[in-house]
């Protein structure tokens, strides 16, 4: 694949979860309890806006990082899974999760090297 390839994974993953998390929290499956569907809402919703910059101009250290906020949505879908409720939507965030985080990783190592970026490995002294 190529990197531009990698990037629109993550892209599709990301966005994917843009509009999935409002749909979910707020129509789909509202939280039963007294809280506010806003609130849960906002909750999930807000971290996903952190690397939105970044990942619309194409910066390989934006989706370096937005790989652990990835993590927080895997996780998530997870305990869902586990949990045995709302099995149908937990599937779809742990597919969009998960192309955004395998997105984030291989477009970073990959933008990475075009630009002649790497983590080099300490000489030894021999």
């Amino acid at each position: 694949m190529s990197t531009l390839q990698f990037q629109r994974l993550a892209q599709c993953g990301y966005f994917g979860l843009l509009l999935l998390v409002p749909i979910w929290h707020l129509y789909l499956s509202p939280p039963a309890l007294d809280i506010n569907p806003w609130l849960i809402t906002a909750i999930w919703f807000i971290p996903l806006l952190f690397p939105l910059k970044g990942i619309l101009k194409g910066n390989p250290y934006t989706y370096a990082w937005s790989g652990f906020i990835s993590l927080i949505y895997v996780m998530h879908a997870c305990v869902i899974l586990m949990s045995g409720a709302e099995l149908g939507l937990a599937i779809i965030e742990l597919i969009l999760a998960s192309l955004f985080l395998a997105g984030n990783i291989y477009f970073a190592k990959h933008k990475g090297r075009e630009l002649g970026l790497s983590i080099r490995k300490k000489k030894s002294k021999e």
